[in-house]
């Protein structure tokens, strides 16, 4: 992608780099979502939560963070098994 530089903010109302209806738009709006459900793919277990208190819910906080970050990185993994 070009890098376009603009000398006031009036200048960047110009052209947008995709049409309405083009259907490249759509192609770059999929590879965005797709991107978004690869990086950030936060998975919380449903339901309502008791916890006694901040450092209760910090801590179940850090366990879904934690939970959430090694399944990023064994998709990750997986798909560099998968070029490989």
């Amino acid at each position: 992608m070009p890098i376009r530089k603009f000398r006031t903010v009036a200048e960047m109302n110009g052209d947008r780099w995709y049409s309405p209806g083009d259907p490249e738009l759509y192609r770059a709006i999929r590879r965005v979502w797709t991107l978004g459900h690869r990086t950030l793919g936060h998975r919380f277990p449903p339901g309502v939560y008791k916890l006694r208190g901040v450092e209760e819910m910090n801590a179940q906080q850090k366990r879904w963070d934690d939970a959430n970050f090694e399944a990023y990185r064994r998709r990750l993994q997986e798909e560099k098994d998968r070029k490989a």
